[in-house]
């Protein structure tokens, strides 16, 4: 029987993170992925990062995230194409103009790089961005945006290096507890002995804790996102750019742009859909949706009406009651942590989250204080039809309310 300090299931962004975080500091990991590493949701991400965040840890991570991004290839050793042009929120209505204000006083005070702009200003950044009937715009300038498949690779690869053992197309089956606490997982590959368990599986968390007898509030909802064929004047210094009232990003892709958002009646995906034997590439997509919210922001990006597209892709980040991340020792179990809930900013949370969550298991404590995404704060016989339902108003209004205010925790 192998025996690790630790294995890591799920090899997207927030598992292999976690899995070189921990190869970092001297534990021998085993990743395992019941498809191949790097495979399902984070590749078919966005790719981008939001810095202004609704609370000052965050605030924190999201920094740190992108520190780590732009030095991922010091730190790890692997390869890492990103570019920085920044982000940028557009308002359009009237009743949001004073909180971009205040979202931007929030960002400054707490040192980010970012100040309101004109309508203008924000035209020459992003010249496919009309700007009839935008009433107020921020400037975020050290938002990064990436392909997002890189970042998950590349600490699989580098975790690799480090002496951790890559599993790919290895379906947990179950795992084995002794006196409360994590003794083996069992997968279709054979046993494996350890004393921690990182649950990172992503849309499949709650599948996964529920083999060690933990409930995971949290529900998979279908993303999606397109990219146009490549169109002149594209450039990758672009910024991205967020409509704050549709719930809508553009940002350049491969000489395209792309466009992603947030439906107002997601699809949630339920256990019963999920399984251990479905994979991403199954995952239903409808374009309609799309082509919805890109008539949404018709006054601003026309580009969008009829134009041909180079991809059409989605995946199915996990949403929660809160809209907060998942993170920490599950209840009940000693020695399973959670790593989810990633309400579709996981991906840009990862290199921080992974580092943390990494701490936390080998020095007993993370850096930060990350009370507030505890998987004990949820009541823990939350009805599944509440729990659906108000996860699909959080995906529904995911940029509406921008932070406003402080938030003590």
């Amino acid at each position: 029987m192998d025996q690790f300090d630790a294995v890591v299931i799920g090899s997207g962004a927030l598992g292999a993170s976690a899995a070189f975080h921990l190869a970092r500091l001297g534990r021998n990991v085993a990743l395992l992925d019941k498809a191949a590493i790097a495979s399902q949701t984070s590749p078919r991400a966005a790719g981008l990062t939001g810095q202004l965040r609704r609370s000052e840890v965050m605030m924190r991570l999201a920094r740190r995230a992108v520190q780590k991004i732009e030095r991922f290839t010091e730190e790890t050793g692997e390869p890492l194409v990103f570019f920085q042009p920044g982000s940028m929120n557009i308002v359009r209505l009237p009743q949001h103009v004073a909180m971009l204000h205040k979202a931007v006083q929030w960002g400054k005070q707490f040192g980010l790089d970012i100040d309101l702009i004109e309508p203008a200003q924000a035209r020459e950044l992003m010249p496919f961005l009309h700007t009839e009937g935008v009433l107020a715009v921020s400037h975020m300038r050290t938002d990064v945006y990436l392909e997002p498949g890189q970042l998950p690779l590349g600490y699989a690869r580098a975790s690799e290096k480090l002496g951790a053992t890559l599993r790919p197309h290895t379906t947990v089956t179950g795992m084995v507890t002794e006196s409360g606490a994590i003794a083996r997982v069992l997968t279709d590959k054979g046993e494996i002995r350890t004393g921690v368990v990182v649950d990172a599986a992503g849309a499949w968390v709650r599948l996964i804790a529920r083999l060690a007898g933990s409930k995971v509030p949290l529900v998979p909802m279908r993303h999606q996102l397109m990219i146009t064929v490549p169109l002149p004047g594209v450039r990758t210094g672009q910024p991205i750019v967020r409509v704050i009232d549709v719930n809508v990003y553009v940002r350049p892709e491969r000489g395209g742009l792309m466009l992603g958002g947030y439906e107002t009646d997601p699809l949630p995906y339920d256990d019963a859909r999920l399984g251990q034997g479905f994979t991403i590439e199954e995952l239903p997509l409808d374009l309609s949706v799309l082509r919805r919210l890109a008539d949404s922001v018709y006054d601003q990006f026309p580009v969008f009406r009829g134009v041909a597209l180079q991809e059409h892709r989605g995946g199915l980040p996990t949403m929660t009651l809160d809209g907060e991340h998942i993170v920490g020792p599950a209840p009940g179990v000693n020695g399973l942590y959670l790593l989810g809930g990633c309400n579709v900013g996981g991906f840009s949370i990862a290199p921080a989250l992974g580092e943390q969550l990494a701490e936390w298991i080998v020095n007993g404590r993370p850096s930060e204080d990350l009370s507030r995404m505890s998987p004990a704060r949820f009541a823990p016989d939350l009805p599944q039809a509440m729990l659906v339902e108000k996860c699909r108003e959080r995906y529904a209004h995911y940029y509406n309310p921008l932070p406003v205010l402080p938030v003590a925790y």
